[in-house]
């Protein structure tokens, strides 16, 4: 399949799966794809070979060429102009990533291009999976110390006010430096994050 159609059925298949209630996890259980291979079928990043999409078909339970209509395409298009959401103080979605209590801001506009995360640190020690996201990424430290730990550098530590523009596909997790929790804004590309 070219990388145009696996973009297009990659945005239909994360469709279909979001109007079931299921996560990257329940796919991947209900279809035996690698959740790590779902991340970026989601997202366009990798070719889609026939039988993993006839795989992911038989789980949410649709036909090929429903994945390849136009309107399946739909995502591709430009958010509409002129729209916002505002995320009051301790609102939002909760999420948990891998073991950090967080809340998502603007998660009800559809076609974000990307996902705001307000995340609470308080463990001291990296014990939980690592945390991928599709494309670039922004941590900003609001309050604490926060050490960032990841599969390609040695841990960073930062402060209040320090930030880090980073690949977020790099695996990363973060920890406190002390036993005093702290919180840190996350900015990452797309909606969904994954954990390996």
């Amino acid at each position: 399949m070219t990388n145009r159609l696996s973009a297009a059925a990659g945005a239909a298949i994360r469709r279909l799966r979001r109007d079931r209630g299921w996560t990257l996890a329940d796919l991947s259980a209900r279809s035996g794809v690698p959740l790590s291979s779902l991340s970026k079928v989601e997202l366009g990043q990798t070719s889609l070979g026939y039988e993993v999409l006839i795989r992911l078909c038989r789980a949410l339970d649709v036909e090929i060429d429903h994945l390849l209509r136009p309107e399946a395409r739909s995502d591709s298009s430009p958010p509409p102009a002129a729209r916002r959401a505002v995320i009051r103080a301790g609102e939002g979605e909760p999420r948990d990533l891998g073991g950090l209590a967080g809340r998502a801001g603007a998660t009800e506009l559809l076609r974000r291009r990307f996902t705001p995360v307000v995340l609470e640190v308080a463990e001291t020690q990296h014990t939980g999976p690592l945390l991928r996201a599709p494309g670039e990424a922004y941590l900003m430290v609001l309050s604490g110390q926060i050490m960032m730990h990841s599969d390609a550098y040695a841990p960073l530590s930062l402060g209040q006010g320090d930030s880090v523009y980073f690949d977020g596909q790099m695996g990363f997790g973060l920890t406190t430096q002390d036993t005093t929790p702290a919180t840190a804004l996350l900015i990452h590309q797309g909606e969904d994050i994954a954990q390996d």
